[in-house]
């Protein structure tokens, strides 16, 4: 362990007061030098210990020089393999092979052999009765790391002969630093609200910041997948010709959220178990609103009017002005129509996605707050076949061909119809949103003329985006149980490929 070779080596400088080479400690030790190298900089950084970096010039072997180790030099194997009688030059070099060929030339030059050429074929034969093998001997002593007792002339010649290469050998000579101690006392990193409490900050030694170091390379930013979706659906609305409104604005009046869509004021929509209502600021003035308008929508929803003969109740204006987070985004189309109408008509296709809120239970498939998605098609002469054939156009780009309708019931569209298609990855057909006819009610107040209609339709992001990603739990696409891995690894988005 690296803190027992720390400790260990805390004690030795206690002990003698200074390490004038760490090599020599490593060797003493049983160490390797460079794990003692790291455990040696990590306390010279803390400042328990001072040191003097030194440079040994050493020899290393090559393979070539670690491969005569045990047998002896090329020069020696040659000496011994030709006996007293000598040995044909040629059976010598096949006895030995390469070898031969370099040793008999090294033991030539030492006058330990001669080639005797008298009879014709050259026969190697020995000069001397016996040798020492130098060279062995140097190449052992480089392998068990003494190179002080190597002459120049001996070191150069078999760096030459590419036995061994030069090399620098790095130590440290270690005397006490100023923060010396036996032990180390670890740098906090971190002020805790725990050393706040006690005061223990005041004697607690903290790590220096190092303004210099580089932080880890920012990542790319990454889109989530209700985003991806989110943005084919507003290229699809735009190819569409559709304006897109400003939805801003989370909360809204009851006013433009219920009453100017002909929404009756004890509906049970307006409970506050189904709706997020304000507490500060809990209204907004009836002041503020337009008055004109306001008393058109009070005289409609009280005796009626367009055909209509009302709800017959006792409309109130304080009901009117209570301040809600908007439970769907047909608050904003309301405002759009009136503006429309007040600016003098002309046709006009509007879209909006963006977050509702409701006050419902959270479960697999509900939260309280989501995406509505809403298109709106203003225009003079629109039939509900006008409203069925958009939204075929509509539902065939997002890949959705085989659609149904069923009659449905909505306060403020007549007639209304719920849209279903058919999955052929589910094998059935499910609810893909709702759809309608805005009444007379809700438009002839604003001013808009008599014979100008309004198609609209709605459905919810998260439930596309949950059948495109393979996603079963709506907490596992929105919310703060959403997994990081999702949002960094989610595929492409292409709808109606």
């Amino acid at each position: 362990m690296m803190s027992d070779v720390e400790s260990q080596l805390l004690a030795e400088l206690g002990n003698c007061q200074s390490i004038d080479d760490s090599a020599e400690y490593a060797a003493t030790h049983d160490l390797r030098h460079h794990q003692l190298a790291g455990v040696i900089k990590s306390l010279l950084a803390a400042g328990l210990v001072e040191g003097q970096e030194q440079r040994h010039a050493s020899y290393a072997l090559t393979q070539e020089g670690t491969s005569y180790l045990e047998s002896g030099s090329p020069e020696a194997q040659v000496f011994a393999a030709t006996p007293i009688e000598g040995i044909p030059q040629a059976e010598l070099l096949q006895k030995l092979g390469l070898v031969g060929k370099v040793g008999i030339g090294q033991a030539m030059k030492l006058q330990w052999i001669m080639l005797d050429k008298t009879g014709g074929q050259p026969v190697a034969k020995r000069k001397v009765a016996e040798i020492a093998d130098g060279v062995q001997k140097i190449l052992q002593s480089i392998a068990s790391g003494n190179t002080e007792g190597i002459a120049k002339q001996e070191a150069d010649g078999l760096k030459k002969r590419k036995l061994i290469i030069p090399e620098t050998r790095m130590s440290y000579k270690l005397t006490k630093g100023p923060k010396f101690a036996l032990q180390r006392k670890r740098a906090a990193t971190d002020l805790t609200h725990d050393m706040l409490q006690s005061g223990s900050w005041q004697d607690q030694e903290f790590k220096a910041y190092n303004f210099n170091a580089l932080g880890l390379p920012p990542t790319g930013g990454y889109l989530h997948p209700l985003l991806k979706v989110r943005s084919q659906f507003r290229k699809i609305f735009v190819a569409m010709g559709f304006q897109e409104m400003m939805t801003n604005a989370y909360v809204e009046n009851s006013f433009w959220n219920f009453d100017a869509l002909f929404q009756p004021q004890q509906h049970p929509a307006r409970d506050a178990h189904d709706t997020f209502f304000l507490t500060n600021p809990a209204s907004t003035p009836a002041e503020r609103l337009p008055q004109q308008y306001l008393q058109r929508v009070k005289a409609t929803h009280e005796q009626g009017g367009y055909g209509s003969i009302g709800y017959g109740y006792s409309w109130k204006v304080a009901e009117a002005e209570k301040n809600l987070l908007r439970t769907h985004t047909t608050a904003v189309s309301s405002r759009m129509l009136y503006k429309l109408a007040q600016e003098g008509f002309k046709p006009a296709k509007y879209f909006s996605i963006d977050r509702v809120f409701r006050n419902e239970a959270v479960d697999r498939t509900h939260l309280a707050e989501f995406h509505q998605i809403e298109g709106v098609v203003c225009d003079k002469g629109l039939t509900l076949r006008d409203l069925i054939g958009t939204l075929k156009m509509f539902f065939d780009r997002l890949g959705l061909k085989k659609l149904r309708f069923k009659p449905a019931y909505n306060p403020y569209t007549e007639p209304s119809m719920e849209i279903f298609s058919y999955s052929d990855e589910l094998g059935k057909w499910m609810e893909v949103g709702n759809s309608g006819m805005f009444r007379p009610e809700m438009l002839r107040p604003m001013g808009l003329p008599e014979d100008v209609s309004v198609i609209a339709w709605g459905l919810s992001l998260e439930r596309p985006t949950m059948i495109l990603y393979g996603i079963d739990n709506i907490r596992d696409l929105f919310g703060h149980k959403v997994s990081l891995n999702l949002i960094r690894k989610n595929p492409l988005c292409r709808l109606g490929l």
